[in-house]
């Protein structure tokens, strides 16, 4: 007789050849959601299977890389002759998962970042009717059947109908016999039902978070029944092209037909990741029916064809921080033209929605009394510092080189990208790590990083970012009165060129960092504190797999403080935006932090610049600031 083993807890029942998976739980006291009843169709009592044959009939109906995984809903699987091993979630919408870009990055989206009380309520659903017959003389129309019967089971709601919608209901009605799916969106009391099949198509329903950074965009797709990430992918923002930075895409927008080029940019990115996504797990782009982006105050005004022109000039007034929903159809993004697209509210000219997404992934958002401190590093620095009572927050230009933008052998962190160096003391030379244990193909933000720290430690580096004159290396050669430093030779690298870096490069990075320390100390200043008052730091940013602390300190990036109050979380603002997609909660608690923030202006700050030339050297002018760094 076959023995079903449900983790966690490791609950033992022993059970005939073909009894339902459901019912075994049921025995052994497992409890699985099951809304529907057994049906199918809620996709509640999802759960996996680790070992053991199982009989599922519903393979298409979960995505590819689900069932390749082992998951199965329990109410459709029987267990068949061999004992079985089976993992239960904790709690639909958990953070479990992983998600990869191209399968070479691969972050954990944590349980322990979520507020300690959430409620998983997409903003979009998929709902099953069984709409009555008509009948003769009873005066209704199919829209009146169809909104009746709607209204039985989510109340006396305003139900609004796109013309595309209607124009499906009469055939739609009459394909199985009166049952339905329909695709409905939620606005407070109001509905919108965007979508319309028939029979029973609930575990067909997908949505889709997006970071639009000035750099990289990522998108990621989620099964919104479960709250599961499926996959996520990543890609530069194709409007580099025209600009590393904010400002200067904005200039490059002055003329009509650059701001509709910008647009298009975009959204090809947009669009190009979307499709690989569906492509590669089975869905089908019209079976995604929301989508919440979260991006800079600039990066939403270019998506959506919007002049940005007014964001740089004073008093520095952005056309739009809180864009009403709007249908995919409008801005042009590949999925059911008529979803709602949510996009996060933004709270200055250069504090966006990814900032207020980057938040709900912190203490930030809780109620708490300690003040805690968020630093989002990328092509513009974004800072935040607050507790329960107050936020502010502030911008700064880093510029693309923790990205990868702006160095000569810089890459994004993907596969090939040289994350981790070390340098022999006596020689100069480097020895290195890559993502993926490749040959590498240039540099990424984490390794420029220890590159730069290792090269001050040793010696080979002063503290104006200028490579050793004095003693011979291998390593480093001049170019007139320009040194270059070769981190890899060209036998060795992936792309058949050697892989240098000029001291330009390294000033870009020290001009970078500066920017983000200096901001970190002016905000500190404004509420008259000091590094060591703050409770936690958070780290924010895609620009690598990890965050070396101790060398990040040692070039003056983040304080020198306890590395304990450290926490890095990665991409939040992709991870914010996924939370707003699944959780009604997080959406009105991601409005409340935009309403709290205040934001501070450093240009018009007459302490910013003193900071700034301060933190122009390695690590810092004031090196008690920094007693990591030994000489």
């Amino acid at each position: 007789m076959p023995v079903v083993i449900f983790n966690p807890g490791s609950k033992k029942i022993d059970v005939k050849s073909g009894t339902e998976l459901l019912d075994a739980a049921r025995k052994a006291a497992v409890e699985i959601e099951l809304p529907c009843g057994g049906k199918g169709t809620c996709g509640k009592c999802i759960v996996r299977v680790i070992s053991g044959n199982v009989k599922f009939d519903m393979v298409g109906v979960l995505p590819r890389s689900m069932v390749a995984e082992g998951f199965v809903l329990a109410c459709k699987t029987k267990i068949m002759d061999t004992s079985v091993v089976v993992e239960v979630p904790e709690q639909i919408g958990r953070f479990d998962g992983r998600f990869a870009d191209n399968h070479d990055d691969i972050l954990l989206v944590r349980q322990e970042l979520l507020p300690k009380k959430w409620n998983y309520d997409p903003l979009a659903y998929k709902w099953t009717l069984d709409v009555p017959d008509p009948r003769m003389g009873d005066g209704l129309s199919d829209l009146d059947r169809l909104t009746r019967t709607i209204q039985k089971d989510w109340g006396k709601c305003e139900i609004f109908y796109p013309l595309n919608i209607l124009k499906l209901i009469p055939k739609m009605l009459r394909v199985d016999n009166g049952k339905v799916t329909v695709t409905i969106l939620r606005e407070g009391d109001k509905y919108r039902v965007v979508g319309i099949e028939p029979g029973n198509q609930t575990t067909r329903n997908f949505g889709i978070a997006v970071d639009i950074g000035t750099t990289t965009i990522a998108v990621q797709l989620v099964f919104l029944p479960t709250a599961k990430i499926i996959a996520t992918k990543s890609d530069y923002n194709k409007q580099i092209d025209c600009g590393l930075d904010v400002i200067s895409r904005i200039n490059y927008a002055r003329k009509p037909e650059r701001l509709l080029e910008l647009k298009e940019k975009v959204l090809k990115t947009i669009n190009n990741l979307i499709g690989k996504l569906a492509n590669e797990n089975e869905v089908k782009t019209g079976e995604i029916c929301n989508a919440v982006i979260a991006g800079n105050t600039t990066m939403i005004h270019l998506l959506l064809g919007i002049i940005p022109e007014y964001i740089r000039l004073e008093p520095y007034t952005p056309a739009v921080l809180n864009v009403p929903y709007l249908t995919a159809i409008d801005i042009g993004i590949d999925i059911n033209p008529y979803s709602w697209v949510y996009i996060s509210p933004s709270v200055g000219s250069y504090v966006g929605g990814d900032i207020t997404s980057g938040i709900l992934c912190t203490n930030l958002a809780t109620d708490t009394d300690e003040i805690n401190l968020f630093i989002d590093i990328g092509t513009n620095g974004e800072i935040v510092i607050g507790n329960n009572d107050f936020l502010m927050t502030c911008a700064c230009s880093a510029g693309p080189a923790f990205e990868g933008g702006g160095i000569e052998d810089g890459m994004r962190a993907a596969a090939g990208a040289i994350e981790d160096v070390n340098i022999d003391k006596k020689t100069g030379v480097a020895s290195y790590s890559t993502i993926g244990n490749i040959k590498p193909k240039g540099i990424c933000g984490s390794g420029m990083i220890t590159l730069i720290a290792n090269l001050f430690q040793t010696g080979w580096l002063d503290a104006a970012g200028k490579l050793n004159r004095v003693l011979p290396s291998p390593a480093i050669s001049f170019k007139g009165r320009h040194a270059i430093y070769t981190l890899v030779q060209a036998e060795n690298s992936g792309t058949g060129k050697p892989i240098i870096i000029s001291e330009q490069d390294i000033e870009n990075i020290i001009r970078a960092k500066a920017a983000i320390y200096s901001s970190c100390s002016v905000m500190l200043d404004e509420i008259g504190i000091t590094f060591m008052d703050v409770a936690n730091v958070y780290i924010a940013g895609g620009f690598g797999r990890f965050l070396d602390l101790e060398k990040a300190k040692i070039i003056g990036l983040i304080p020198d403080i306890p590395p304990g109050k450290f926490k890095y979380i990665g991409n939040s603002s992709l991870m914010g935006a996924y939370m707003v997609l699944v959780s009604q909660d997080f959406q009105r608690k991601q409005i409340e932090i935009a309403k709290k923030m205040t934001y501070i202006d450093l240009g018009t700050n007459p302490g910013y610049m003193d900071q700034y030339i301060a933190a122009m050297f390695l690590p810092h002018t004031d090196l008690s600031k920094f007693p990591i760094v030994k000489f």
